[in-house]
């Protein structure tokens, strides 16, 4: 199989029940790393030791703990809360045993582009003392960085050892984007690849709900993942690939089944070569 030395991950918005659940969901399916949210360090048992604890016993990494929402660019009067907000996360991260916090360009209508380099400096900085890294995503809806394009050359002003991309394939293609997009990126600067699929393209004003309650997994639409895989394959990209699906009707569904059919959707787009997805 393509990309078997690759981590396997899954992030667990696909997943419902309990933190503890989908944990052992995951784990019990092959994943090797989980996306952790905020959301499930706050909804779960113990503390973020325990839960560390839980996620060692069952043999998964954290592929990143997330998100830190609308942090570049903050206007004037949030800019203070907001730079709390990312220390209290990177402080989390640290105790949970994550290597990497994710961050997206912001997606507020009052987000000052002339600063967003700025803040995206200072916690990259403020992530290496901690010895973490920074992954940051554009975004389909974000405000002024909203394609993977953009976002790399952000970084590349930044120019910070631990600054680094996040790949997400429902935001390159939803925008009828290619992967050219990707063109130059050495593979150790894309920190993580989130895949997902889609049938048919969203009107505009429903993208963002689309996004956050539609997706779906791998071999399930037409997005031409295809072309990311092959792309990803060509250039040795070597580091963490799973799934991002935001689906309300998988977050219904029993966590163990969902991750196991998870698991094989991803497995079956890593395995497929060069011809194109039938559906």
């Amino acid at each position: 199989m393509r990309f078997s030395n690759n981590p396997l991950f899954i992030n667990t918005v696909l997943l419902g029940g309990t933190p503890e659940e989908k944990i052992e969901a995951a784990a019990t399916a092959g994943f090797s790393q989980v996306e952790l949210w905020r959301q499930d360090v706050e909804a779960a048992t113990g503390n973020t030791v325990d839960l560390s604890n839980l996620l060692k016993g069952h043999n998964l990494a954290l592929t990143d703990y997330q998100v830190l929402l609308d942090f570049d660019g903050a206007p004037e009067e949030m800019r203070q809360s907001k730079r709390d907000e990312a220390l209290q996360m990177l402080d989390t991260a640290v105790s949970l045993g994550a290597t990497t916090l994710l961050t997206p360009a912001s997606t507020q209508q009052n987000c000052i582009a002339e600063r967003e380099e700025e803040d995206i400096h200072w916690l990259a900085r403020e992530a290496g003392k901690r010895g973490l890294r920074i992954a940051f995503e554009a975004m389909a809806w974000s405000t002024h960085i909203n394609n993977t394009a953009a976002a790399w050359k952000l970084i590349q002003q930044v120019n910070e050892p631990n600054l680094g991309l996040v790949v997400d394939a429902f935001h390159i293609f939803v925008r009828s984007r290619t992967v050219a997009d990707l063109a130059g990126i050495p593979m150790d600067k894309i920190f993580l690849v989130q895949l997902s699929d889609l049938i048919v393209l969203p009107a505009q004003g429903e993208l963002v709900d689309t996004a956050r309650h539609k997706r779906l997994l791998p071999g399930q639409g037409s997005f031409p993942l295809y072309t990311l895989m092959d792309y990803l394959e060509s250039e040795g990209y070597s580091g963490p690939l799973g799934l991002e699906v935001f689906n309300d009707d998988f977050n219904q569904q029993n966590p163990a089944d969902v991750a196991r059919e998870a698991m094989h959707a991803l497995k079956r787009c890593c395995a497929r070569l060069t011809a194109p997805q039938t559906y």
